[in-house]
């Protein structure tokens, strides 16, 4: 930091250790020192609007995000009357659906139960939408919206992160994870590979770590899709398909 002129503001400054919940136990606590300031470790962190807790389970990120979008939604509910039909749904998108789709990659791989939170805000934005009662049946609210359920949200990122790794469109720490499966030698055999990914060897990887997910999520695709000549013609493909899956 010295060296490119910054400074440590210990205020703004966290700590966390990341291990899995059954060995939370041998997580240091200790404070750690830094120059001249000392900084306790956190359980939780928030780093770009995202909460990471120490076993990664996601799940303040989800109760923050799940909190925020239902306060959001009371006040769009209080000036419902005040705006138009056609405003309304870009009122929801804009507030409301804009926080669950942000960041959501990283919720890949976490259990249904939490993912359902997320889910049931749609399912209320849907309703001031249509101006609907609770227990109204939301998939037909949902399939009028063209909305995707969260699941396939998290697809649809983790998807189009993957297009633009192969298209020299993305970060290099991000395509430089993932392979197709013709460059990797012992693979050259497999079928379709052309349009199959593998995730490269690194010392520590689990299933929700970006180049399994995404090489999961790439080669679920039918090959219409992935074989998108454009972005915004993948994007296209994709909310098809997906759509087909959710509905």
């Amino acid at each position: 930091m010295c060296s490119n002129r910054l400074q440590l503001n210990p205020v703004k400054t966290e700590i966390v250790w990341f291990s899995p919940s059954h060995r939370q136990f041998q997580i240091p606590q200790v404070p750690f020192r830094v120059g001249m300031a000392t900084i306790a470790p956190s359980s939780v962190v928030r780093d770009l609007g995202i909460y990471l807790d120490s076993s990664l389970s996601m799940t303040t990120h989800i109760s923050k995000t799940v909190s925020n979008c239902f306060s959001t939604m009371r006040l769009i509910r209080s000036v419902r009357r005040s705006v138009s039909n056609a405003v309304l749904p870009l009122l929801v998108t804009a507030l409301v659906l804009s926080r669950i789709d942000y960041g959501n990659a990283t919720l890949v791989g976490l259990p249904t139960r939490q993912l359902c939170q997320l889910q049931s805000v749609l399912h209320a934005a849907a309703r001031i939408i249509f101006s609907a009662r609770k227990f109204d049946h939301v998939t037909p609210l949902l399939r009028e919206l063209h909305w995707l359920r969260v699941p396939e949200r998290i697809t649809f990122k983790l998807a189009s992160l993957v297009f633009r790794c192969l298209n020299g469109t993305a970060p290099v720490y991000l395509a430089d994870s993932i392979n197709r499966t013709d460059v990797v030698e012992t693979r050259r055999s497999l079928r379709l590979r052309c349009s199959s990914l593998t995730a490269v060897d690194v010392p520590v990887i689990g299933d929700r770590a970006f180049p399994v997910a995404a090489s999961r999520a790439w080669n679920s695709l039918p090959s219409f899709v992935k074989s998108a000549s454009s972005l915004s013609t993948f994007k296209r493909y994709l909310k098809m398909y997906l759509f087909a899956v959710s509905y």
